[in-house]
């Protein structure tokens, strides 16, 4: 499900494909839309009804998959030159909706557990992690109802 478009976000459908003994879900080649460089690639859980929010990234553009459970994902555009200004993002992510989100550099997002277990996300990131080049600010710093979504 998405709402809003912003710009440089790319929602992308990804295929599962069923395979005997458990099915195999695609989530990046080097030819796909989003791919930039590839730098790290790591897991972050979610636990259901939680809320991490809110980050930007300065250099990295991240491409988050949720193989597992489901995920809403938040993108908020803050950028003052950008036609999308002041416009949010969401997308939830999960098997039954499987696809991959690529959150380019300087846009604020954040996410939710909105399964009944425990969420995985796949960040394929095109630099390294480094602390210099994100920032984290407090959940209310954004003004979003995180309450009453799913």
């Amino acid at each position: 499900m998405l709402a809003g478009n912003i710009e440089g976000v790319q929602v992308t459908p990804l295929k599962q494909i069923g395979v005997e003994g458990g099915d195999v879900y695609h989530a990046m080649k080097k030819s796909d839309a989003g791919f930039e460089d590839f730098g790290e690639a790591y897991f972050s859980f979610v636990e259901p009804q939680a809320i991490k929010a809110w980050k930007q990234h300065t250099k990295m553009t991240v491409n988050l998959v949720v193989p597992v459970g489901a995920v809403q994902i938040v993108v908020v555009d803050q950028r003052e030159e950008s036609p999308t200004c002041g416009q949010f993002q969401e997308v939830t992510l999960s098997p039954k909706h499987y696809a991959r989100i690529t959150i380019p550099p300087m846009l604020w997002f954040g996410f939710k557990g909105v399964s009944e277990k425990t969420s995985l996300i796949l960040n394929i990131a095109n630099v390294e992690h480094c602390p210099d080049e994100v920032e984290n600010i407090d959940i209310d710093s954004i003004q979003f109802d995180w309450k009453n979504k799913s």
